[in-house]
This record gives structure tokens, C-alpha cells and sequence, in this order.
């Protein structure tokens, strides 16, 4: 039988061509997305400034919730300071560190501030260079309060030396003078100050955070790392109970309250370091894992539609093969497994450069996240034969399901009328098939109301899968459709009309199957490109609708370089001229818990950080409650939130904070404004302590609108080391060259999945014009000229691009209008005007390229010669 396969095969090369280019495609777009999901899963951070530790006790930076994948939590969370003691007594450790990180810049002479990798957390005390691998110290360590250490390349930039008198903005604390004792040589070493400094400038001596560390970092002696990591473990859970004892008995009723549980601790060694080192950068790895699931619903819905079509018009084209086998005494059974073992052979081919692809491709998706600064350049790749082993598993199981689909009616005819119908289609299409399509097209209108009812980026991507499994409900019910156009066509055809386009109806009447299955490819291309283009665009445009429309204030003052404003930034801005108010914001990530039919459900988003003032300056369109009830352990959120069971006004929500830490606050206020303003807003009393650099990230102003208030806001940024002025309204937030990274992304995306779309739709259009060499010939026998065969052909394509443009449209439309009528209260979407002349011009020019080549190379062929090779 294999042998039998691959002799037939070797008749039908157009036909198993397009098959080939359907596998290498999806095998690409498969495991490019297996590496980024494995990368999600296995890729580890370097361990950075925690490369010396051999063992690290810290808060565990992920939330884990039953089966759902852990949620990193970006936010640092403290250790205990004495536990630096405790652990410093195990046995095998050489040295314990409480590692303490905090915001610090250095100003150069011009007033300038020198850029570090992370501002936020660039201060740390003298100690932490015990972390440092091969660090290289010229100088001394700092030892009072004004003295301080720089790496080589901070000083280098900002052209110092040991003994230069400098200035560092730390903590938020206006800009004093240091002088430089050491310069260390090694890379993420920051600024450091003397340890007792350090204490006091991160408020570890007094306030929310005193008495913790960030970490506690332990060298080990050689060989003793498990042991001791092990024995570190022991201590903790020894803590945790001596905790839980005390406050059981009264002793220490502040450890741990429902409103403020924090996270608890976990020791980390090898390359769970990295994530330890940089809590914020390890979330980019849950964003893999959340790219990868998103794609992959929808790559494998087009690859299994590219695959199906492909093989339908390959087997398509050896019915009468088949239908021989069948008279000579082939077993149903037999001629299935002769149709997906030449598929298979076919599949084995081209999956193997596919796979290859795959790689390069992962690589390149990579590259444009570190461009667009969606994932830190830390961040690696994963690469292992998963995803290649996962590839082939996947689409040998398409391959061999479609291809015994695609066999199965002729298999399963007695054999005289599998020869009789081998050279024609089916009188009648399906009706269970048609039936079935007509019921996903519904389902699909359906899906499409999902906008109206949840205005969020979730609801939105109702529109792109109602749209596809619209296209997949017309590939199936198409048969019946385009016999019905077919027959309406035929009857109004006048007496007179051209020989060409009486063949062509003709053709579209006796050949539906053949027709529809290009129609519904090409609308698949075109609703596929419309709904999630303008899905982009459209909660694109209405976020900017939002954030612009809610907000007030004309300027925001922020700054970028110090990691966080400095304290009386807020104060000096309300003082100046012209200013009628003024607000701290700043964002964090939460994890909202809730019940819904019974379940637990998990959620991570962003949050705005908000004063009572915000009401001055923000207007999130607050429908039940007050923003200035938002005090103490309080939180703001949006209608959808609010939907949830107990979550409505006067409600306690459960949320876990950006650093782990569980709380309860009530809800005081529900706003409509999400898309712009995100779905909760917490107090800044909630939140502050559980940020990383625990200073607030901008300021809103609203100002009487005057020149004179402009220049004062000026003025007094360039006052101050490190502030920038911008204002609020950047644009309209409509337009692509507005559109955030994510936006960026996706395009690309789809680009790259249109382009294998089109490749596909094309190879068919080739294989399907190729197999009617026979049907050209019998026509140029009869008479026809070439010429008149020509014009049918080109009448042809024209039925198909107008059919397709339609068709697509149709599918499109409700989606899209409902997408409007839900975002925008409008019944169309926002997007790009050129999209629907571009997407209509590529779809005809498929259409007639696709079909006029083959054409022209079947009218090279001699009939006789033809219709003796089909023979």
C-alpha cells in the first residue's frame, strides 16, 4: 500500500504541492509558538547581582491557585531582618547578606541624571557586594553618612572618579552631596551606601517596611548547597509555626490579619535566582505563556482549515483513481489508508524544513518583543525537541483526519457509482452538511453579541472567532450555496449571451463543491484580516477615547530616572501658579479571587493607585459611589468587576497585591471607564509598602489652561534633577503610530498567518485550475478557442473574487457592528480606511493570478496529450 501511495503521488505533484506548503506552513507556525510557550514554562532569567549567592531566601514573587498556571507577581515583597542572623548560623554558610534595594540616581555636573538599568532599585547598602562575582573594588568601602560607591560604567558615563564630590537622588529624598569612595567593576552593582545608611534611606528603620529585607542572600562552602538551602527550609517552616503559635495566643496579633497576609517565603537556588533577582522581568515569561494560548487557538483553526482544503482538492483530483481501485476490489478501509498514507508521506516531507522554520521564526517573534519592549533582552528562548515532537504529533493527526475525511464519500460508495460520479460532483450537496454550516454561521452571529455585554479586550475577541467560525460554517454549507447562486444565475441568463460566460455558469451550476471550497478560503482571508485588524483598532480607539475623555488634567509630571518622584514633588506642584489641582498616580498588579457558578476564578490586571484628589484630575466616569470615600483599605472598580457575585458597591473583594500580600478592602466606588483606567483602582493607603520602589510614579495636573501656568510647570521641572513634563494629550490614540506594543504585536501576527493563509489559498486555486487540464481540452476539442477559454476562466475568477469579497463582508459585518455599537455605540468599528481596498484588491488578484497562469500553461498542452495523460 505505501508503495502504491507513493506511485500515485508522483501523478499528482500541483495537487500535493499545495498540500506540502499547507504542512510546512502550519508545522512553522506550530512550533514557533511550542517554543514560546516552553520558553514561558522553562526559560530562566540570569541570576544578575545574586550570581555570587549560592542560596537565596525571598517572598515567592508567583501566585499559584490550583490547576491554573502560577501568575507572577511583580511587586518585591520583604523578609523578616532577623532571619539574616538565624541564617547566617547553618551550617556551611559562609556569609548571609539582607539585601536591601531602593531608588537611586546619580546626577551628573550638567544636572543631568545618568541612566541605569533599573532606577527603582538601584540603591543598595555596602554588604551586597559579598553577591558580586569577581567584582573588582578600587577604593574603599563607604562608611558614614555621605560617602557612597558607584560601578565602573555609572562613573565612567557621568565622568567620575574615586574623591569627586557628587550628587544622588535617593528614595525620593531631594538631591545631596556624596563623596565617591570605591568604584566596583561589575555589572548591576548600582549605588552603594554604607549599610546603616542604606537602612535608613530605604525606611527599613522606621514606617511600614522596618525591621526587612528584600532577601537574604547566603554563600555557601563548596558541595554544601543542598544542604543548605534544605536546612534554610526547615528554619522557615520552623518561623511560620512559631508565627502561627504566637498569634493563636495573643502574642503577636499583627504577624498575619485577613486584611494584610503576606506572601510567604521560599529558598531559591540555580537558576530559580533569576526571577528572585528581577521580580518584574520574570512576569515577561507568564506574558509568553499568555501569547502562546491566545495564538494557538487560532493557528490551529486556520492550519486545520489550510490542511482540509488542501487535501480535499488533492484527493478531490484521484476520485476516479480511487473509484478503480473500489471496482477492482480495494476494501473501503484500504482506499482510506492509501489517501492518508500519501498524505502522510507528503506531510513527512515538508514538516521537516517546517519545523526548522519554526525555530527561526520563534527567534525573530522574540527579537520584536525586545524591540517593542514587551520582554527584557534577559529573557532567552527555550529551545528542545517539545515543540518539533509536538509539531508532528499535531499535524500527523490533522493529516490523517482530513485525508480520511476527504476519502471517505468515495470510499464508501459501491463501486460502479464511485466510477460514475468520478468524473463529476454530486447532483445534490449535502444537506447535513449545509445544515450544520448554516448552524455554526448562527452560533457565530451569536458569539458576536459577546461585545455588548463586556466591554473589555476579552469581549472583543469574541469578533475574531465569530468571524472565523462563520468562514468554517460557509465552507461547509458554501456547496449548497453556490449551487443555489448558480441555478438563480442560469435562469436569468439571456438567449444571446457570450459562449464564455454560458460556460462559466455552467461550471459554477455542475461544480459547486469545487467552487465553494475556494470561495470560503478567500472569505476566510478576508474576514480573518478585517475582524482582527479592526478588533486591534477598535479597542485601541476606544481606550483612547476613554483615557482622553476621563481625563482632565493637561499635564504630568513624572520621572522616569530617579525610579519614582521625590518626596514634595506633589506638595511644590499644588503651590505653583496657575495650578487648580494636582494628584498622585501610579499603577501596580493585582490578583482579583471570586467565586462565579460555584467555581473559583483567578484574575490578574493592572491598577491605578489613586488619592481622594483623583476626582480633580481623572474622571473614570463613576456611575455608584465616590472617589473620595478612597482612603484606608478602600478600592474603585470598573462595571465588569462589579458584575461579579459580592463584588458590588459596599462589598469586601478579595485581591492579592503585587507583592503577594492578601487583602480585603471594600469597594467604594464603580466606574464605567475600564478600557482606559483599567478594571480597579486602590487606595494609596492600600497600597503603600507592597511596591518596589514605594514612591508615587506621576503626578496629574490640571492647570487654569494659561501660558503663564505652562511656563511656571516648566520652570519648575527644570528646577529639579530628573523631572519631565509632558502632557496628557499625546494624540488621538486612534491611529496606528499610537498603537501600544501589544497592538504592534499582534498585526505582525497577523501578517504572518495571513501570509501562510494566502500561500495556501493560492497553491489551491493553482492545483484546482491544473486538475482541469482534461475539462480545457475536451472544450478546445469541441471548438472552443482559447481565447473563449480564457474569458470563461477569467469569468470564473471573477465569481470567485466577487463570491469571496461578499461572502467575507457578510461574515464580517454583524461582528463588526455589534464590536461598534459595544465600544464606540456606533455601528462601525475604527480602523484604517485603505483596509477593505487593500484586502478586496489582494483577493482579486489571487483569484485571477491563481487562475489565469495554470490556464495559460493547460492552453500549452496539446488535447490529444492532455486528455491521454489524464487517462
Amino acid at each position: 500500500m505505501l508503495h502504491l501511495a507513493v506511485r500515485m503521488a508522483g501523478h499528482r505533484i500541483t495537487a500535493l504541492l499545495a498540500v506540502a506548503c499547507a504542512v510546512l506552513g502550519g508545522a512553522a507556525l506550530i512550533t514557533g509558538t511550542g517554543v514560546l510557550a516552553e520558553s514561558g514554562f522553562r526559560s530562566q532569567l540570569p541570576a544578575g547581582r545574586l550570581a555570587g549567592a549560592e542560596v537565596v531566601v525571598s517572598t515567592e514573587q508567583s501566585f499559584s491557585s490550583g490547576p491554573d498556571l502560577p501568575i507572577a507577581l511583580p511587586e518585591r515583597g520583604t523578609v523578616p531582618a532577623e532571619l539574616v542572623d538565624e541564617l547566617a548560623q547553618l551550617p556551611g554558610v559562609t556569609a548571609a547578606v539582607g539585601d536591601i534595594s531602593f531608588p537611586a540616581a546619580l546626577v551628573d555636573a550638567d544636572g543631568q541624571v545618568v541612566p541605569t538599568q533599573d532606577p527603582r532599585t538601584a540603591g543598595h547598602g555596602w554588604s551586597s557586594t559579598k553577591l558580586l562575582v569577581d567584582a573588582k573594588v578600587d577604593g574603599s568601602a563607604p562608611a558614614g553618612t555621605g560617602e557612597v560607591a558607584l560601578d565602573s560604567a555609572t562613573a565612567a558615563t557621568a565622568g567620575v572618579q574615586v574623591g569627586d564630590k557628587v550628587e544622588v537622588v535617593a528614595a525620593g529624598r531631594t538631591a545631596a552631596a556624596y563623596r565617591v569612595t570605591a568604584l566596583v567593576d561589575a555589572p548591576d552593582t548600582g549605588i552603594l551606601f554604607a549599610d546603616p545608611t542604606a537602612v535608613r534611606l530605604s525606611g527599613r528603620a522606621d514606617g511600614e517596611r522596618a525591621g526587612t529585607v528584600d532577601l537574604v542572600a547566603l554563600r555557601t562552602e563548596p558541595g554544601t548547597e543542598a544542604s543548605v538551602a534544605a536546612a534554610a527550609r526547615e528554619k522557615i517552616k520552623d518561623t511560620r509555626k512559631g508565627t502561627a503559635k504566637n498569634t493563636a495566643t495573643g502574642t503577636d496579633a499583627s504577624a498575619s490579619t485577613d486584611t494584610d497576609a503576606p506572601a510567604g517565603l521560599i529558598v531559591s537556588t540555580g537558576s530559580e535566582r533569576g526571577d528572585i533577582a528581577s521580580p518584574g522581568a520574570g512576569a515577561a515569561r507568564s506574558l509568553l505563556i499568555l501569547l502562546a494560548s491566545s495564538l494557538g487557538g487560532i493557528i490551529m483553526l486556520i492550519i486545520g482549515f489550510v490542511m482540509a482544503s488542501a487535501l480535499a482538492v488533492s484527493i478531490g483530483g484521484q476520485r476516479r483513481d480511487l473509484a478503480l481501485m473500489r471496482a477492482v476490489g480495494a476494501t473501503p478501509k484500504q482506499i482510506r489508508r492509501l489517501a492518508a498514507g500519501q498524505a502522510s508521506i507528503i506531510a513527512a516531507v515538508a514538516v521537516v524544513p517546517g519545523v526548522g522554520l519554526g525555530y527561526l521564526l520563534a527567534g525573530q517573534f522574540r527579537s520584536m518583543l525586545v524591540d517593542r519592549e514587551v520582554i527584557p533582552d534577559a529573557l532567552p528562548l527555550t529551545f528542545s525537541p517539545l515543540p518539533a515532537l509536538a509539531t508532528v504529533l499535531l499535524l500527523g493527526l490533522a493529516v490523517q483526519v482530513s485525508a480520511r475525511s476527504a476519502a471517505w464519500r468515495t470510499s464508501r460508495m459501491p463501486a460502479t457509482e464511485a466510477v460514475a460520479e468520478s468524473r463529476s460532483e454530486p447532483r445534490t450537496p449535502s444537506k447535513m452538511r449545509a445544515r450544520f454550516g448554516l448552524l455554526l454561521i448562527v452560533a457565530a452571529t451569536t458569539l458576536s453579541v459577546v461585545p455588548l455585554l463586556s466591554r473589555t479586550v476579552l469581549g472583543a475577541t469574541a469578533t475574531s472567532m465569530a468571524g472565523i467560525i462563520g468562514a468554517i460554517g460557509l465552507a461547509l454549507a458554501g456547496p449548497a450555496l453556490v449551487r443555489g447562486i448558480g441555478d438563480a444565475a442560469g435562469r436569468r441568463l439571456r438567449p444571446g449571451v457570450s459562449a464564455p460566460t454560458w460556460l462559466a455558469v455552467s461550471n459554477i451550476r455542475g461544480y459547486a463543491l469545487r467552487l465553494s471550497g475556494v470561495v470560503s478560503a478567500l472569505a476566510m482571508a478576508v474576514v480573518f484580516v478585517l475582524t482582527y485588524t479592526l478588533a486591534q483598532t477598535t479597542v485601541m480607539s476606544a481606550t483612547a477615547q476613554d483615557t482622553r475623555t476621563g481625563t482632565l488634567a493637561q499635564q504630568r509630571l513624572t520621572a522616569p530616572g530617579l525610579g519614582g518622584l521625590p518626596a514634595g514633588t506633589l506638595a511644590a506642584v499644588t503651590r505653583t501658579s496657575g495650578v487648580e489641582a494636582a494628584a498622585p498616580v501610579s499603577d501596580t498588579t493585582v490578583i482579583r479571587e471570586y467565586e462565579q457558578f460555584g467555581d473559583p476564578v483567578v484574575e490578574s490586571g493592572s491598577a491605578m493607585i489613586l488619592t481622594p484628589a483623583a476626582s480633580d484630575v481623572l474622571d473614570l466616569g463613576v456611575r455608584d459611589g465616590s472617589l473620595a470615600r478612597l482612603k484606608g483599605d478602600t478600592v474603585a472598580v470598573s462595571t465588569e468587576v462589579a458584575r461579579s457575585p459580592g463584588s458590588g458597591l459596599g462589598s469586601r473583594i478579595t485581591l492579592v497585591l503585587g507583592d503577594g500580600t492578601r487583602v480585603s478592602p471594600e469597594v467604594v466606588a464603580v466606574y464605567d471607564r475600564a478600557l482606559g483606567f483599567g478594571p480597579i483602582a486602590l487606595s494609596h493607603d492600600l497600597a503603600a509598602g507592597h511596591t518596589t520602589a514605594g514612591l508615587d510614579q506621576s503626578v496629574l495636573v490640571r492647570t487654569d489652561g494659561t501660558e503663564a501656568a505652562q511656563r511656571a510647570l516648566t520652570a519648575l521641572a527644570a528646577a529639579r534633577p530628573g523631572l519631565a513634563l509632558a502632557p496628557t494629550d499625546t494624540g488621538s490614540g486612534d491611529s496606528l503610530s499610537d498603537a501600544p506594543p501589544t497592538v504592534w504585536i499582534n498585526l505582525a501576527l497577523i501578517v504572518v498567518l495571513l501570509g501562510y493563509l494566502l500561500l495556501s489559498i493560492a497553491n489551491k486555486l493553482v492545483a484546482t485550475t491544473a486538475q482541469r487540464q482534461g475539462e480545457i481540452a475536451t472544450l478546445r476539442l469541441n471548438g472552443t478557442t482559447p481565447r473563449q477559454i480564457l474569458a470563461m476562466m477569467r469569468r470564473e475568477a471573477a465569481v470567485i473574487g466577487a463570491a469571496a469579497l461578499t461572502a467575507g463582508l457578510l461574515l464580517s459585518a454583524i461582528p463588526l457592528a455589534l464590536l461598534g455599537i459595544g465600544f464606540l455605540d456606533r455601528p462601525w468599528p475604527a480602523g484604517p480606511v485603505w483596509l477593505l481596498p487593500a484586502v478586496a484588491l489582494t483577493v482579486i488578484c489571487t483569484a485571477f493570478i491563481t487562475v489565469e497562469l495554470p490556464t495559460r500553461q493547460a492552453l500549452r498542452t496539446a488535447p490529444a496529450h492532455a486528455l491521454s495523460a489524464r487517462e
